[in-house]
């Protein structure tokens, strides 16, 4: 595909992905090299609940490499002669490292347990009354090694941090495309500039919404680095759309009171949520509000163009940082082994280009 600049009104505006800011700039990083092989970057689903052993859904526990959950959820269906729909997932992985999650499907055939797919093999197979859906988890754990790292006590030190302090909740490059340039292609779909893809997409809603979420993100993410250049990271706005806990399971409340509310945020019993932009989204009021519409001003983008957004991206709020839990480190002659877990939607990659630096 082209390049991310689009033209709208005049002006030229550059949607790709943001240079974003480091959260822990002022500690040395350790250097090194993540995601060398499949091997070193391991990903293990937390489930929300495991099957109960009965009911008319297969549930498989899967360990992948070198594919992506659709396409070994088709493989699946394949094997069990299902239509691609009646497999369900509870999160996607990426193609890279070895994943370990559950789908389920709609069938009362067992599993042919000596059946392996390309790039997969199934570790388990229970029974269970529901589909398993979207969201259906609690986070990730992960299992990572940096080649070439040395420095145990740096990357110490960093998670300490983020562990104290939170992580910002970026989505990762992996959101924009091979060519970092989806949200410039949502963007065209608003009308809002032109790009090469813009045809092919608005006739294919898979491609559609692919779109329409990576620029959701961009402005998520413009946000969150507006909100730490401006000191608001760690403590609420007047007017914040605030979620209780941590994992992004709470009930929004809004902010009306910052010196009570600012403690409660302290203490990760609240964290501030950014904008999914959509017409069904929930918006801030007062400064969060302000700080929000200046990132839309800054994209070339209104309020009403978000009602366009359409049921393709209805809108939502996501927490603005996350904490990495039961963060360890070992250091191998190889480099340093890391493991973390982040709750759900949280990317690994985030916390990586901290430990890092200056680019992962």
């Amino acid at each position: 595909m082209g390049g991310s600049e689009v033209d709208t009104e005049g002006e030229r505006l550059d949607l790709s992905p943001q240079r974003l800011p480091l959260w822990t700039a002022d500690l040395p990083g350790v250097g090194g090299l993540a995601k060398a092989s499949p091997d070193d970057f391991e990903v293990e689903e937390i489930p929300a609940y495991l099957p109960s052993g009965a009911g008319e859904h297969l549930y498989l526990w899967i360990e992948k490499r070198g594919r992506t959950t659709p396409e070994v959820a088709q493989a699946v269906a394949g094997a069990l002669d299902l239509p691609g729909r009646a497999v369900s997932w509870a999160g996607l992985k990426d193609r890279q490292g070895v994943t370990r999650q559950w789908l389920s499907a709609h069938t009362p055939k067992p599993w042919p347990a000596a059946l392996e797919g390309d790039g997969f093999r199934v570790l388990r197979a229970e029974r269970h009354e529901n589909k398993l859906r979207p969201g259906h988890l609690r986070g990730n754990r992960f299992r990572l090694l940096v080649r070439g790292a040395s420095d145990a006590e740096r990357a110490r030190a960093i998670l300490a941090r983020l562990s104290e302090r939170g992580l910002p909740n970026w989505f990762g490059p992996q959101r924009f495309g091979r060519y970092g340039d989806n949200a410039s292609l949502g963007l065209a779909l608003l009308g809002r500039g032109e790009h090469p893809g813009a045809e092919r997409a608005r006739r294919d809603r898979f491609l559609r919404r692919l779109a329409l979420s990576a620029l959701q993100s961009e402005l998520f993410n413009r946000t969150v680095a507006l909100r730490i250049e401006e000191g608001a990271f760690e403590r609420p706005l007047p007017g914040d759309l605030l979620q209780l806990g941590e994992d992004g399971r709470g009930p929004l409340f809004r902010c009306e009171d910052v010196a009570v509310e600012a403690p409660r945020v302290a203490r990760f019993e609240a964290t501030p949520t950014g904008p999914m932009a959509g017409p069904r989204m929930r918006a801030p009021a007062g400064e969060a509000l302000g700080l929000e519409a200046r990132v839309l001003e800054a994209a070339g983008l209104s309020a009403a163009d978000l009602e366009r957004l359409g049921p393709d991206a209805e809108g939502a709020r996501r927490p603005i940082r996350v904490r990495p839990i039961d963060a360890e480190v070992l250091e191998l002659p190889e480099g340093l082994r890391l493991s973390f877990s982040l709750p759900r939607g949280a990317y690994a990659t985030s916390l990586l280009r901290e430990l890092v630096k200056p680019a992962v």
